[in-house]
């Protein structure tokens, strides 16, 4: 088990806005983090069972892990993603849901998939649900969709 960076009794429960316009937006930025508790995966290259372990703050029991993760092309100059893993792939569900900050404006978005076992279309649907985020942009920038936070 890793060792905590966190006091005794530090709960770590942020909500969307400040997942992405403190959390992420800095991260994008390379900008340093007051209490640097998110921590970087290949989500790719783990499956969702053995997160636990590398995401943990804290010594509680914890039901959500938070992590930043690069979005994985399925093809070197498409846009698609790839969100497979050896065991299974994570697969998008519903529409993605706006995050706005405390003046209405749009930040960025959530989206939420689902963790299926095999291999698509006869993948077997898990527990395992992840929320992701990315940033958006209102000007005429293209929105940076590279590195995300995700809870479980």
């Amino acid at each position: 088990m890793m060792e905590s960076s966190v006091p005794p009794g530090f709960r770590f429960h942020p909500t969307d806005e400040e997942l992405v316009g403190y959390y992420l937006r800095k991260k994008v930025a390379s900008q340093k983090i007051d209490l640097d508790v998110i921590t970087d995966i290949d989500l790719y290259r783990i499956e969702p069972w053995d997160l636990q372990e590398r995401c943990r703050i804290g010594y509680e029991e914890q039901k959500e892990w938070y992590f930043f993760s690069h979005k994985d092309k399925k093809y070197p100059t498409g846009t698609r993603t790839n969100r497979a893993t050896m065991a299974g792939f994570w697969k998008a569900t519903g529409r993605d849901k706006a995050v706005y900050d405390n003046k209405s404006k749009l930040i960025g978005m959530r989206k939420t998939l689902v963790f299926y076992k095999g291999r698509a279309p006869n993948g077997h649907k898990t527990d395992w649900i992840m929320h992701e985020y990315r940033l958006e942009s209102d000007d005429n920038r293209p929105p940076q969709a590279s590195t995300h936070i995700i809870s479980i």
